[in-house]
């Protein structure tokens, strides 16, 4: 995983070329600005005489993550003017991305999240409910103190991330044809993952003065970049292990959700698909035997590199953006970006 708080990776990962000096001076940058939203994270979440609500709220920000979306942010802002609080957007993206881990896992009844013990396993599913909205309500109050843009899309966001956890919950209807799992699938990463990365990118391009076409070039690129990234955290579902997961792998079937990967395994021919369409038409897999069966059929099949060449369609349509973007290191950032979501799915 990435660990974006560290200057080496940020340029080797991210394609900043440490021998260019403003590559070198912006890695710094936002390596510094980074540590400002982890500490800004902390302060807003503090719940000043409620010790165990403090604890439970800061939970999963010290368990860390990539922090892809306060990157996103900080990138944006650096195609503005200097002016605004990009720290502050950047801490307002994570905040919202932290309230829907508290409530994705009640829903899930997942065990583990960023390698700890989920906050739902520690304290129960009502206070975890009650935490994710107490993080919400921090969020709302950063938001309210960027103006009236920052709060009509945090609303327009929060509104797409709902819709897309109904539409995964809900599932595609049967009677929309043949194509319809697929369009179904798209839609909710798009709502449930891309628009909260988009908003990154806008928010923190808009609070610091960049131009209009630059604001609507990054929403648009951290759409098609958020598509590409959900694609690759699914085959990573598939993929990869619990320890390098930092969550329980086999989470989509433990919860009978049909991820990318998963519709064109269904969509192969032979014994294993056969198989699979046994297992998975059943709904959740419960048993672990048979979700490791099911993950095995899963890796030997073609639907993981179906999935991985979509997902690289994405990221190279998000590069082309990236490209058009005034020539500033953060477009460097954007493009190594681009790279890297696919690239970690491989």
């Amino acid at each position: 995983m990435l660990e974006v708080v560290n200057t080496t990776t940020i340029v080797t990962e991210l394609g900043l070329d440490p021998a260019v000096d403003r590559h070198a001076e912006f890695a710094a940058e936002l390596r510094t600005g980074l540590a400002r939203v982890e500490e800004k994270l902390q302060e807003v979440l503090r719940s000043p005489g409620h010790p165990e609500l403090t604890e439970a709220a800061t939970h999963l920000v010290r368990a860390g993550g990539k922090r892809l979306r306060p990157v996103m942010a900080l990138a944006g802002a650096a195609f503005g003017d200097g002016r605004g609080d990009p720290i502050s957007a950047a801490a307002l993206v994570e905040l919202i991305h932290v309230a829907t881990l508290y409530h994705d896992d009640v829903m899930d009844e997942a065990p583990m999240r960023h390698g700890v013990t989920s906050a739902n396993s520690l304290w129960g599913n009502r206070k975890a409910v009650l935490i994710g909205d107490y993080v919400l309500a921090c969020a709302a109050r950063v938001g309210a103190g960027l103006g009236d843009y920052a709060l009509r899309s945090q609303a327009q966001t929060f509104g797409r991330l709902v819709r897309g956890q109904f539409l995964e919950t809900t599932g595609p209807f049967e009677d929309c044809g043949r194509h319809a799992p697929y369009e179904h699938h798209i839609q909710v990463m798009a709502d449930k993952s891309a628009s909260l990365i988009a908003l990154a990118g806008r928010l923190g391009a808009q609070v610091s003065g960049a131009d209009e076409r630059t604001i609507e070039t990054l929403g648009r690129y951290g759409e098609l970049i958020g598509v590409a990234f959900q694609i690759s955290d699914d085959v990573l579902d598939i993929s990869a292990s619990t320890t390098d997961l930092g969550k329980s792998a086999g989470t989509d079937l433990r919860e009978g959700i049909v991820t990318l990967p998963m519709l064109h395994a269904l969509d192969d021919e032979g014994p294993g698909a056969g198989r699979l369409r046994e297992i998975i038409g059943h709904g959740p897999v419960s048993d672990p035997m048979i979700r490791q069966e099911a993950l095995g059929l899963l890796r030997e099949s073609a639907g993981v590199v179906r999935a991985l060449a979509e997902a690289h369609g994405y990221a190279a349509k998000a590069r082309d953006l990236a490209l058009s973007l005034p020539d500033r290191p953060a477009r460097a950032l954007l493009v190594g970006l681009s790279a890297f979501v696919v690239d970690r799915g491989e």
